[in-house]
Protein backbone atom coordinates (compact mmCIF):
# COMPACT_ATOMS: atom_id res chain seq x y z
CA UNK A 1 0.00 0.00 0.00
CA UNK A 2 1.58 3.13 -1.12
CA UNK A 3 1.33 6.23 1.11
CA UNK A 4 1.63 9.84 0.19
CA UNK A 5 4.89 12.06 0.50
CA UNK A 6 3.64 14.64 2.43
CA UNK A 7 6.03 17.24 0.47
CA UNK A 8 4.01 16.21 -2.53
CA UNK A 9 7.22 13.90 -4.45
CA UNK A 10 6.50 10.26 -6.34
CA UNK A 11 9.75 8.19 -5.49
CA UNK A 12 7.79 5.62 -6.96
CA UNK A 13 10.05 3.65 -9.59
CA UNK A 14 7.35 3.68 -12.31
CA UNK A 15 7.38 7.44 -11.68
CA UNK A 16 10.83 7.53 -12.39
CA UNK A 17 10.77 5.84 -15.56
CA UNK A 18 8.12 7.74 -16.91
CA UNK A 19 9.98 10.82 -16.54
CA UNK A 20 12.86 9.25 -18.15
CA UNK A 21 12.02 6.87 -21.17
CA UNK A 22 15.80 7.38 -22.32
CA UNK A 23 16.86 4.14 -23.59
CA UNK A 24 13.70 1.70 -23.01
CA UNK A 25 13.05 -1.24 -24.43
CA UNK A 26 10.01 -3.43 -25.08
CA UNK A 27 9.40 -7.28 -24.75
CA UNK A 28 10.31 -7.76 -28.25
CA UNK A 29 14.45 -5.87 -27.69
CA UNK A 30 12.97 -3.23 -29.49
CA UNK A 31 14.14 0.60 -28.22
CA UNK A 32 11.19 2.17 -28.06
CA UNK A 33 13.04 5.43 -28.17
CA UNK A 34 15.23 4.86 -30.83
CA UNK A 35 15.15 7.91 -33.79
CA UNK A 36 17.50 5.82 -35.74
CA UNK A 37 16.41 4.36 -38.81
CA UNK A 38 17.48 0.58 -40.17
CA UNK A 39 21.40 0.66 -41.51
CA UNK A 40 20.48 -1.79 -43.99
CA UNK A 41 20.68 -0.69 -47.87
CA UNK A 42 17.89 0.90 -49.29
CA UNK A 43 15.88 0.05 -46.22
CA UNK A 44 13.64 3.00 -44.57
CA UNK A 45 12.29 1.17 -41.47
CA UNK A 46 12.66 2.47 -38.22
CA UNK A 47 16.43 1.22 -36.98
CA UNK A 48 15.05 -0.04 -33.22
CA UNK A 49 17.10 -3.20 -32.82
CA UNK A 50 20.72 -3.14 -32.19
CA UNK A 51 23.18 -5.84 -33.37
CA UNK A 52 26.90 -5.60 -32.53
CA UNK A 53 29.27 -5.17 -35.22
CA UNK A 54 31.72 -7.95 -34.79
CA UNK A 55 32.58 -11.00 -31.85
CA UNK A 56 35.74 -8.28 -30.37
CA UNK A 57 33.48 -5.33 -30.45
CA UNK A 58 30.42 -5.90 -28.89
CA UNK A 59 29.66 -2.90 -27.72
CA UNK A 60 29.34 -1.11 -30.81
CA UNK A 61 26.32 -1.44 -32.38
CA UNK A 62 24.11 -1.50 -36.07
CA UNK A 63 20.16 -0.50 -35.68
CA UNK A 64 18.08 -2.41 -38.27
CA UNK A 65 14.37 -2.87 -38.09
CA UNK A 66 12.90 -5.98 -37.07
CA UNK A 67 13.16 -8.18 -40.84
CA UNK A 68 16.71 -7.14 -40.77
CA UNK A 69 18.51 -7.71 -37.85
CA UNK A 70 16.73 -11.43 -38.34
CA UNK A 71 18.63 -11.82 -41.54
CA UNK A 72 21.82 -10.19 -39.14
CA UNK A 73 21.24 -12.65 -36.67
CA UNK A 74 20.92 -15.61 -38.43
CA UNK A 75 24.74 -14.75 -40.25
CA UNK A 76 26.09 -14.09 -36.92
CA UNK A 77 28.86 -16.16 -36.07
CA UNK A 78 31.05 -15.36 -33.10
CA UNK A 79 33.73 -17.48 -33.96
CA UNK A 80 34.09 -16.84 -37.09
CA UNK A 81 37.93 -16.10 -38.07
CA UNK A 82 39.34 -18.25 -35.57
CA UNK A 83 41.50 -21.24 -35.27
CA UNK A 84 39.64 -24.56 -33.99
CA UNK A 85 42.54 -24.26 -31.38
CA UNK A 86 41.05 -20.59 -29.98
CA UNK A 87 38.01 -22.43 -30.33
CA UNK A 88 38.27 -24.90 -28.34
CA UNK A 89 40.56 -22.89 -25.80
CA UNK A 90 37.26 -20.26 -25.28
CA UNK A 91 35.08 -22.93 -24.77
CA UNK A 92 36.96 -24.66 -22.54
CA UNK A 93 37.75 -21.35 -20.94
CA UNK A 94 33.71 -20.58 -20.61
CA UNK A 95 33.02 -24.01 -18.94
CA UNK A 96 34.48 -21.69 -15.79
CA UNK A 97 33.20 -18.41 -16.52
CA UNK A 98 36.96 -17.99 -18.09
CA UNK A 99 37.90 -17.86 -14.02
CA UNK A 100 40.67 -21.11 -14.68
CA UNK A 101 40.80 -22.91 -11.31
CA UNK A 102 44.73 -23.22 -10.62
CA UNK A 103 46.19 -26.43 -9.05
CA UNK A 104 46.37 -26.24 -5.03
CA UNK A 105 50.07 -27.12 -4.00
CA UNK A 106 50.52 -27.69 -0.29
CA UNK A 107 53.84 -25.12 0.18
CA UNK A 108 55.54 -27.90 2.45
CA UNK A 109 55.18 -30.09 -0.48
CA UNK A 110 56.88 -27.59 -2.87
CA UNK A 111 59.57 -27.47 -0.28
CA UNK A 112 60.27 -30.89 0.04
CA UNK A 113 60.03 -31.27 -4.08
CA UNK A 114 63.53 -29.02 -4.10
CA UNK A 115 64.91 -32.13 -2.20
CA UNK A 116 63.61 -34.40 -4.86
CA UNK A 117 60.97 -36.02 -2.70
CA UNK A 118 57.70 -36.17 -3.92
CA UNK A 119 56.37 -37.30 -0.59
CA UNK A 120 57.59 -36.22 3.00
CA UNK A 121 56.79 -39.76 4.33
CA UNK A 122 60.03 -41.00 1.89
CA UNK A 123 62.68 -38.87 4.02
CA UNK A 124 62.46 -42.15 5.81
CA UNK A 125 62.95 -44.67 3.10
CA UNK A 126 66.21 -44.63 0.67
CA UNK A 127 66.32 -40.96 0.60
CA UNK A 128 66.77 -40.58 4.24
CA UNK A 129 70.38 -41.01 3.27
CA UNK A 130 71.06 -37.91 1.08
CA UNK A 131 72.45 -34.86 1.88
CA UNK A 132 70.80 -32.11 0.23
CA UNK A 133 72.98 -29.51 1.21
CA UNK A 134 76.09 -31.45 -0.30
CA UNK A 135 74.15 -31.68 -3.69
CA UNK A 136 73.10 -28.28 -3.56
CA UNK A 137 76.72 -26.75 -2.55
CA UNK A 138 77.76 -25.66 -6.34
CA UNK A 139 74.81 -23.26 -6.36
CA UNK A 140 75.19 -19.58 -7.34
CA UNK A 141 73.86 -16.58 -5.33
CA UNK A 142 71.78 -14.85 -7.80
CA UNK A 143 68.92 -12.32 -7.73
CA UNK A 144 65.55 -13.28 -6.79
CA UNK A 145 64.58 -12.16 -10.38
CA UNK A 146 67.25 -14.61 -11.88
CA UNK A 147 66.47 -17.03 -9.99
CA UNK A 148 62.78 -17.44 -10.35
CA UNK A 149 63.64 -16.89 -14.25
CA UNK A 150 65.84 -20.19 -14.21
CA UNK A 151 63.21 -22.27 -12.44
CA UNK A 152 60.19 -20.73 -15.30
CA UNK A 153 63.10 -22.09 -17.71
CA UNK A 154 63.33 -25.52 -16.15
CA UNK A 155 66.87 -25.30 -16.26
CA UNK A 156 69.64 -25.05 -13.35
CA UNK A 157 71.83 -22.09 -12.15
CA UNK A 158 75.12 -24.25 -13.04
CA UNK A 159 74.62 -24.06 -16.81
CA UNK A 160 75.92 -21.94 -19.11
CA UNK A 161 73.89 -19.09 -21.53
CA UNK A 162 74.10 -21.25 -23.92
CA UNK A 163 72.37 -24.24 -22.24
CA UNK A 164 69.84 -21.84 -20.63
CA UNK A 165 68.90 -20.87 -24.13
CA UNK A 166 68.15 -24.38 -25.69
CA UNK A 167 65.57 -24.73 -23.19
CA UNK A 168 63.96 -21.62 -23.88
CA UNK A 169 63.84 -22.56 -27.51
CA UNK A 170 62.38 -25.98 -26.87
CA UNK A 171 59.51 -23.91 -24.14
CA UNK A 172 58.63 -21.33 -27.09
CA UNK A 173 58.29 -24.54 -29.47
CA UNK A 174 55.53 -25.81 -27.02
CA UNK A 175 54.13 -22.37 -26.11
CA UNK A 176 54.22 -20.22 -28.89
CA UNK A 177 50.73 -20.12 -30.77
CA UNK A 178 52.65 -19.98 -34.41
CA UNK A 179 55.07 -22.82 -33.77
CA UNK A 180 52.15 -25.19 -31.65
CA UNK A 181 49.54 -25.32 -34.48
CA UNK A 182 47.77 -22.06 -33.16
CA UNK A 183 47.01 -23.27 -29.19
CA UNK A 184 46.66 -20.15 -27.11
CA UNK A 185 45.73 -21.77 -24.24
CA UNK A 186 49.76 -21.35 -22.24
CA UNK A 187 49.69 -17.59 -23.58
CA UNK A 188 50.36 -16.58 -19.90
CA UNK A 189 52.89 -19.03 -18.98
CA UNK A 190 54.46 -18.11 -23.08
CA UNK A 191 54.96 -14.59 -21.38
CA UNK A 192 56.45 -15.77 -18.47
CA UNK A 193 59.18 -17.52 -20.28
CA UNK A 194 60.08 -14.68 -22.40
CA UNK A 195 60.60 -12.94 -19.34
CA UNK A 196 62.73 -15.56 -18.02
CA UNK A 197 65.01 -15.32 -20.91
CA UNK A 198 65.19 -11.79 -20.50
CA UNK A 199 66.56 -11.62 -17.31
CA UNK A 200 68.90 -14.55 -17.82
CA UNK A 201 70.25 -12.83 -21.42
CA UNK A 202 70.81 -9.76 -19.73
CA UNK A 203 72.33 -11.27 -16.77
CA UNK A 204 76.34 -11.51 -15.89
CA UNK A 205 76.13 -14.39 -13.37
CA UNK A 206 75.96 -16.48 -16.73
CA UNK A 207 78.95 -16.68 -19.35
Amino acid sequence: MSKSDPFGFDMSVSSAKKKNPRGRRGMSGASETSVRLCEHEGCKEPGKYRAPKAPDVLDDYFWFCQQHVREYNLKWNFFDGTTEAEMNAQLSKDKVWERETKAFTDPEARAWARLGIEDPHQVLGGNATRNPGKARAGSRRLPPTERRAVEILEAEDTWTKADIRKAYKSLIKVLHPDINGGDRSQEEQLQQVVWAWDQIKQSRNFK
